[in-house]
């Protein structure tokens, strides 16, 4: 039995199928509406909706500098203080709305204080990591202070020295921590180390 052409026809003599992806886009290049850009402002749609969720967990400053329109300022003020899930879910989709009525320079604006926003969370999270590694540095091994030292002249090397001895000794384990199996306590040296490092890499940044 033979099988059955498809329905199509020929563009610069490829061969298009009836409902393919290429003829949609070929319609859509003659008509200017299709399922296919129907589609593409779906997918838009979702993306701002998305964009002004990410709004919500923005910092006052950077949302400040933004200077966003007052019915969209509202509209998140109001989506931070409703707790029911389909309410927040509505309120959203009006945010969402919204987030459509802004230029695409306002809308750049917002991705970049994101990104802004994103990027200082990482280097204080990083910033952190660091200045535990030193406070256990310093802590452990005395050829650590000289190198912090070296590295952060202005701190106070008496005062370190001093809290990294203290750090140790409470560090100690007793008898009754040995016969339990509990960690070594950390008595306020340790937290003040660290307090001091921070300090220090903080003022050798600026």
């Amino acid at each position: 039995m033979s099988r059955k052409p498809k329905k199509g026809y020929f563009v610069r003599g490829q061969f298009v199928a009836e409902g393919s992806e290429l003829d949609l886009e070929l319609k859509a290049e003659l008509k200017g509406t299709t399922e296919a850009s129907r589609t593409d402002l779906k997918r838009e749609s979702t993306a701002l909706q998305k964009l002004g969720e990410a709004l919500l967990t923005l910092r006052a400053d950077l949302l400040e500098r933004l200077a966003l329109p007052e019915k969209l300022t509202d509209a998140l003020a109001e989506a931070r203080r409703i707790t029911n899930f389909e309410g927040k879910r509505r309120q959203m989709q009006y945010v969402g709305k919204l987030m459509r009525g802004l230029d695409e320079a306002t809308l750049d604006a917002v991705r970049a204080a994101l990104d802004e926003q994103q990027r200082g969370s990482a280097q204080t999270t990083l910033a952190l990591h660091q200045a535990e590694q030193w406070r256990d540095r310093l802590i452990a091994d005395d050829d650590a202070i000289g190198e912090w030292l070296t590295l952060y002249p202005g701190t106070d090397s008496q005062q370190l020295r001093a809290l990294a001895r203290q750090a140790r000794k409470d560090a100690q384990p007793d008898k009754t921590s040995i016969s339990q199996g509990l960690a070594p306590r950390r008595g306020r040296a340790y937290r003040e180390i660290f307090q001091l490092v921070r300090e220090q890499m903080e003022a050798g940044d600026e």
